[in-house]
């Protein structure tokens, strides 16, 4: 791990009253906050409360509640860890994430390895002995089929972005069956409107970083087919698929009429985007589609929860 520390610089070393160790011991610990992924989990843990409180409209134990985001947290901090580790080579080779942790040389790799398995073994057992065995079972095999199956698939063929979708859309069935101990037919239809979400998000995605992708030899469609007129068509196609999909709440009577309509206008709006981004195949409209669907499924889910509520008032 990089200790060293420029004690020249007048605004970029310690301040006063903070020592070269103190400091240092700060920039550790934001590394290994870094290793979670932070930004990118607190999406999976808005989902996994959100299966947590579709699966118990008349409120949630405030015990089950910690120990299911605590227990969640920790296994996705784990994953992410551990798939940092595995990509830490690829990484180097891509701008917009030489800078992590391991790539830089911030955090040796045994570490990053160490640090992962703890915290994913507290994960699984938080959520084991706080939630049930069923709980832990689905985020036992979300982790393992993110780190084992879907990262090493990713510098392997372009099918790796469907296969990565379902440990992205395990949480929302997390949470439910830890409200309830079993995975039933709403859990089901919860990981199906997340798995389609993830597909035009992560194409969008993959459009807006190809030449960093190229540079590190990962074959996603962008890269494998340059003209990305699959990219565009498949991020429509998903798109266009995905309104169905979110109507299903209300036929398994998760839903009624209020969340129909507005699921009904966030799928026009994710539709006529992932149009525009398939017949103008550009970095404008595929950041467009791609800050669409980052507010798509949290408005989704917000509206789904308020109106699961609502029909349970009497």
């Amino acid at each position: 791990m990089k200790t060293g520390m420029s004690m020249a610089e007048p605004t970029g070393g310690p301040r006063a009253g903070v020592t070269s160790s103190q400091a240092v011991a700060a920039g550790g610990m934001a590394d290994f906050v870094a290793l979670t992924k932070p930004r990118l989990n607190f999406l999976a843990l808005l989902t996994t409360l959100a299966g947590l409180y579709l699966a118990s409209p008349d409120g949630v134990p405030l015990g089950l509640l910690v120990h299911t985001l605590v227990g969640s947290a920790l296994v996705a901090g784990g994953a992410a860890a551990l798939n940092q580790a595995l990509e830490h080579r690829t990484d180097a080779l891509m701008r917009r994430t030489r800078q992590r942790p391991v790539p830089d040389g911030r955090i040796g790799l045994a570490e990053s390895v160490w640090f992962g398995l703890f915290l994913s073994v507290a994960g699984i057992g938080e959520l084991w002995f706080g939630a049930n065995g069923v709980a832990a079972g689905v985020a036992l095999v979300t982790h393992l089929s993110y780190v084992l199956v879907y990262t090493p698939l990713k510098t392997r063929t372009s099918l790796s972005t469907l296969v990565g979708a379902v440990p992205g859309a395990l949480p929302p069935v997390i949470g439910w069956s830890a409200a309830t101990g079993e995975i039933s037919l709403p859990a089901i239809v919860l990981f199906g409107i997340v798995f389609m979400w993830q597909m035009p998000h992560f194409l969008a995605i993959a459009w807006m970083y190809r030449d960093d992708y190229a540079a590190a030899g990962i074959p996603l469609l962008p890269v494998t087919e340059p003209d990305g007129r699959r990219t565009g068509r498949q991020a429509l196609l998903y798109a266009a698929a995905l309104w169905p999909v979110s109507i299903l709440p209300a036929v398994v009577g998760l839903a009624g009429v209020v969340y129909c309509v507005v699921a009904t206008l966030l799928g026009m709006g994710f539709v006529s985007l992932g149009g525009a981004f398939a017949r103008d195949r550009s970095l404008a409209t595929a950041r467009r589609l791609f800050f669409f669907s980052i507010l798509y499924l949290p408005l989704l889910l917000l509206v789904l929860v308020i109106d699961r509520l609502w029909l349970q008032q009497p």
